[in-house]
């Protein structure tokens, strides 16, 4: 199979790639170097020219080091989130090339009103038009507004994902370099396996639609930290905030989404994703360390 990429650079990106190459597919990236990706017309060019049999799309927008930075810097966070998808959809439309999206659970809060986790069904609870969110959250959900006709697509929502391999934007990494950290119950992608599933979405000829492609289960803060300091990875002192508003006050600057979600759909589809304490607990036993991880580069 031949895939385009873009958005190739980045933490999900990187592992997509790599995952490509690893299954002998084809791999071509798509990037601002190669066109204007943003131009519906110049990006069906660039994938006329190229005759991928698939197009994934990693690009988008999280800033660095966290949400809070997509709140300084809204255009680009709105186009990177909310403009760009509808362009590849445009252009991947008008040459009738399969798609996939990849977006983010983040654009809910909480849990379902019977106290079950979101599924795909569901209307975001966690955007613009409830007036409760980050802009990353809204601009995410605006993005997934924008493909609700999208045609041979799908549309993948990933959620806090993390890895065995040490880095500033795996949440195993970030969890043990934090000073404080808030006590929150979250589903969570296992960054490996959202990708595999993603990408067996094509192999496996899954119906188009929308994919919450989180590890089954849910975990709260502390209950990650015991399974951190239970492998031997990490022998900090941890420490958590009072609360929520304690949080809000000393450390964030916009409202977080703390979300459960279903990913019943995508298993039953045939998608491989590992309960969530087991998936964590085998990857901190094969916890790869920062500097280990930089040499492996």
């Amino acid at each position: 199979m031949h895939i385009a990429l873009i958005g190739a650079s980045g933490y999900v990106g990187a592992e997509f790639a790599a995952q490509i190459n690893a299954r002998g597919d084809r791999l071509t990236t798509v990037g601002r170097a190669d066109c204007d990706v943003y131009s519906a017309e110049a990006l069906r060019k660039t994938l006329r020219d190229a005759s991928p049999d698939v197009v994934v799309n990693c690009a988008g927008y999280t800033g660095k080091p966290n949400v809070d930075a997509c709140e300084l810097d809204k255009a680009n966070c709105l186009a990177g989130n909310g403009v760009l998808p509808g362009v590849i959809q445009q252009a991947c439309e008008s040459l009738n090339i399969p798609w996939g999206h990849v977006s983010s659970g983040c654009i809910f809060t909480g849990r379902r009103p019977d106290g079950k986790g979101f599924v795909e069904t569901d209307t975001p609870n966690f955007s613009f038009r409830q007036n409760n969110c980050s802009w990353y959250s809204g601009t995410k959900a605006l993005g997934e507004e924008v493909l609700a006709d999208a045609q041979q697509c799908y549309i993948w929502r990933l959620r806090i994902p993390f890895s065995n391999i040490d880095s500033p934007r795996n949440y195993l990494s970030k969890v043990q370099r934090y000073e404080n950290l808030l006590e929150a119950e979250n589903s969570l992608s296992n960054l490996p396996e959202f990708v595999a599933a993603c990408l067996d979405c094509f192999s496996k000829n899954v119906p188009y639609d929308i994919y919450n492609l989180t590890n089954p289960g849910s975990m709260k803060t502390s209950e990650v930290v015991e399974l951190i300091k239970a492998s031997g990875v990490s022998d900090k002192q941890f420490h958590f905030f009072d609360s929520e508003d304690d949080f809000m006050q000393r450390a964030a600057k916009t409202p977080r989404s703390n979300c459960v979600m279903d990913s019943s759909k995508a298993i039953a589809a045939g998608l491989k994703l590992t309960p969530i304490e087991e998936c964590i607990q085998q990857t901190l036993k094969n916890w790869v360390p920062e500097k280990e991880a930089a040499v492996g580069q």
